[in-house]
């Protein structure tokens, strides 16, 4: 992507840039799903609440899909990347590697 916007920053997906939710979409895009345990030890530093507020921001975009659920009497909460979420991050990715590619002087 080249021209007078290269480095717009409105170009960047918001729901997917923020801290949490990059660490989020960075760790389910090679997991595919993971139990909210797990993302909260993936992600390091989040509380429950904090947390559940960040995927529910993702959950709202279709990027992933939340799901709760019983493993025997506890409950468990699992959080699958959608397909949609899939090409979200592929696209985020794609257009943080423009931003950082050198640029030839014009």
């Amino acid at each position: 992507m080249s021209g007078p916007h290269e480095y717009d920053y409105r170009e960047i997906d918001d729901v997917i840039h923020g801290r949490v939710r990059l660490s989020m979409m960075a760790y389910l895009s090679g997991a595919g799903a993971a139990d909210f345990n797990e993302l909260k030890a993936k992600v390091g530093g989040a509380s429950d609440g904090n947390l559940s507020v960040h995927l529910r921001k993702l959950e709202e975009a279709g990027y992933v899909a939340v799901e709760k659920g019983f493993r025997g009497r506890r409950p468990q909460t699992t959080v699958t990347l959608t397909r949609k979420g899939r090409e979200a991050w592929i696209a985020y990715i794609a257009r943080m590697e423009e931003f950082l590619r050198p640029k030839a002087a014009e």
